[in-house]
């Protein structure tokens, strides 16, 4: 008799998003993305961070002041779509665990992307992120906010 305790595609693509995520190094916000094929076959993956070639050591992760990271930091939206280097994303769902921005949207849109699937719409009232759901919808990107039961999903680097 199978194992019934096993995760779902949805969930198991959303912990590679937050396993990303813990890629980031920025010391505020943490996000990672997964983008999937029809197929459920990972086509990229990607976090928020700074471009190559641009040192997390040098750069600012201040979020006030004349020179923050908002003129730098590249979102896990458009660094998981860059890192599919060039291959087709027509179709795609893309996990990520904050709602995108309106530039990740027009990202994903023009990526072809069809579908986004989000846990968190921590800035939901924010201008960028209403802008961000006007293009998504009128380009007919579905949205899709995660439910689930799981509170965590635990990896263990020992053998049991």
């Amino acid at each position: 008799m199978k194992r019934k305790d096993y995760i779902n595609w949805d969930e198991y693509f959303m912990g590679v998003s937050l396993l990303a995520a813990r890629r980031s190094k920025d010391p505020n916000t943490q996000v990672g993305a997964c983008i999937v094929d029809e197929n459920n076959v990972i086509l990229s993956t990607g976090y928020n961070g700074f471009p190559y070639g641009c040192s997390d050591d040098e750069f600012p992760w201040d979020r006030e002041g004349t020179d923050t990271k908002y003129n730098y930091v590249v979102h896990a939206e458009l660094n998981a779509i860059l890192n599919a280097g060039g291959r087709s994303l027509k179709g795609a769902r893309i996990y990520v665990d904050l709602f995108p921005c309106n530039e990740c949207a027009k990202a994903i849109i023009q990526s072809g992307i069809r579908e986004v699937v989000y846990l968190y719409d921590k800035y939901a009232d924010s201008m960028a992120t209403l802008a961000s759901k006007r293009m998504l919808t009128a380009a007919g990107v579905k949205l899709t906010q995660l439910h689930t039961d799981l509170d965590a999903i635990t990896l263990n680097y020992r053998k049991q």
